[in-house]
């Protein structure tokens, strides 16, 4: 028997819904609600596709050359994505987290990001999963236990679905008013106004829309949380919401995810591309202290 790309898999099970996390990446494999599945899935025996559900710490998307400066010391990252030379989605995509507590209703995992080439930061980082009724909480503990200030982001990359519904019939609303311009490289090199093609507060079916696009400016409630949506036609809604600490958000979709003709990301994010070299939303952590963030997923019928 061949070993299982995406480590061990943890499962959540409560009375009205159910999830599934994988051991690499701490990624979001699966969730289920009513028995609505919100995550859509991919094959057994392939490693996490498109940064399936993965956490994405100490950086979120890409750093160009992967060079950056912190507290006048000039960094290299290795390249992890060699096609446009930059270093991408973090030091922990890959990563092997261990179970630190595990119940029916609540996991949480927890995994190190040791000095390396190009970030000499030592972070110990926990995630908590908690099923509830109607889906799922995620909160995120950063703490740096290094001798020195590390700079630190955090996003995460769960693609979504209402299963039964195609993806391409599903309506998006984000209330991000500026975005970004990216080259080439698919790093940015402006901000703008939301415009025609970019602007989802008042929602667009995401079978007319090709979106790579980090936001911020979003909308936020009493409890500073800025919420997206993906409805249905017949109504049922899917939210995602993120706490005031992930200041951005990224929406992506792809016609490349395994088995789906048009897959989508919402991506909850504390800073945006490239923020380790324009220091944009960068947190200096000080040793001994502790970022904590939190996000989640519900689903109404």
């Amino acid at each position: 028997m061949t070993a299982d790309p995406t480590g061990h898999r943890f499962r959540l099970r409560g009375a009205h819904s159910s999830a599934e996390i994988t051991q690499v990446g701490a990624a979001l494999r699966a969730l289920t609600v009513g028995g609505v599945d919100l995550v859509p899935p991919y094959p057994d025996d392939q490693p996490t596709p498109a940064a399936s559900g993965v956490v994405l710490v100490p950086w979120p998307n890409r750093i160009r050359d992967g060079k950056y400066s912190f507290e006048g010391e000039e960094l290299q990252l290795a390249i992890s994505e060699p096609k446009f030379g930059n270093a991408s989605h973090g030091l922990l995509r890959f990563g092997t987290y261990q179970p630190i507590e595990h119940t029916d209703e609540r996991l949480i995992l927890g995994a190190d990001v040791v000095p390396q080439t190009g970030y000499p930061f030592h972070l110990r980082t926990r995630v908590t999963y908690t099923l509830l009724d109607d889906g799922l909480h995620v909160a995120h503990h950063i703490e740096n236990v290094g001798a020195k200030t590390a700079p630190v982001a955090l996003g995460v990359h769960p693609y979504l679905q209402i299963s039964g519904v195609e993806t391409a019939d599903l309506v998006i609303r984000s209330t991000g008013t500026t975005t970004l311009v990216l080259d080439e490289r698919n790093i940015p090199i402006d901000e703008v106004p939301v415009d025609a093609d970019t602007d989802l507060r008042d929602g667009r079916r995401l079978g007319d829309a090709s979106l790579d696009n980090g936001y911020r400016g979003l909308e936020r409630d009493a409890d500073g949380r800025a919420v997206h949506t993906l409805t249905a036609p017949d109504g049922r809604v899917l939210q995602l919401w993120q706490d005031a600490g992930f200041g951005w958000a990224q929406v992506f979709t792809t016609d490349r995810y395994p088995g789906q003709p048009l897959a989508v990301a919402i991506e909850p994010m504390t800073a945006p591309a490239n923020a380790f070299a324009s220091g944009i939303d960068v947190h200096a952590l000080a040793p001994n202290a502790i970022l904590t963030r939190e996000w989640g997923i519900r689903f109404s019928a």
